[in-house]
């Protein structure tokens, strides 16, 4: 076995431009300021989580639901004191019976045309998430499964309130086409998903671009999102700041 847990033969994950190299992560990427993101933790080597404490990297949100949170047969043995330093908070994005949600979120949150929905429904679930970021000392991680649409949707509204609106639309292709790389190589079969060739990826982020210009649409400003989901002045002023530091 190799120092990730995948087998020595095993096809490489190869990482795109924008990602983060922190040894064992998948779809990893700067946000922008403090914030990065990422697919499950439980990816992270060793190393691994020793490189986010060299990156400053004092907290790691999972957005998970409780019962998605498992070490899996590939994952890598680490031990507690490479994680020292990092607290880990898990903050779900949705609750479990809401039935709107679950009556369009089939199997799962999956697409960017979600977006509005989550925002709707689960207000006060994003309030938390982004209360907690305001608190980070040096820096924050966001994950859900894949990296890619809870995920998402925090960095889309941390992008939003760092000004760089005309970013989004890129970080949603490098998250599509980061899990789509890993469904390539990953040695445990996804139930629902699988690698999709270039012309089926292209038609695939084409969609999610529509959508996602359609939720900003909707959106407005996601500081007066925000705010009207209850998050405090003293904690907008704090995600400003830290959202518009200058790349670490």
């Amino acid at each position: 076995m190799c120092c990730n847990g995948l087998m020595s033969h095993a096809p490489e994950y190869r990482k795109q431009s924008m990602d983060v190299h922190w040894d064992g992560a998948i779809n990893a990427r700067h946000i922008c300021g403090v914030f990065y993101r990422m697919g499950r933790h439980e990816w992270l080597t060793a190393q691994g989580w020793r490189q986010l404490q060299a990156d400053g990297i004092d907290r790691v949100i999972d957005l998970r639901n409780p019962g998605e949170i498992s070490r899996r047969e590939h994952d890598p043995v680490v031990d507690e004191l490479s994680m020292q330093g990092i607290e880990l908070f898990n903050l779900p994005l949705e609750s479990p019976g809401n039935k709107r949600f679950e009556a369009i979120a089939v199997p799962y949150m999956n697409h960017t045309g979600m977006f509005r929905l989550v925002c709707e429904e689960f207000g006060g679930h994003l309030a938390s998430v982004f209360e907690n970021l305001a608190a980070t000392r040096s820096g924050a991680v966001i994950h859900c499964s894949a990296g890619r649409d809870r995920s998402g949707l925090v960095a889309t509204l941390l992008l939003d309130l760092a000004g760089r609106r005309d970013e989004i639309l890129a970080h949603d292709e490098a998250a599509v086409r980061g899990i789509n790389e890993w469904h390539r190589v990953s040695p445990r079969k996804h139930p629902y998903e699988s690698h999709q060739a270039d012309g089926e990826l292209d038609s695939i982020i084409r969609g999610r671009a529509a959508e996602l210009e359609k939720f900003l649409d909707w959106l407005g400003y996601a500081e007066d999102y925000l705010r009207g989901q209850g998050v405090g002045e003293s904690s907008l002023a704090a995600l400003r700041q830290l959202a518009r530091r200058e790349n670490p």
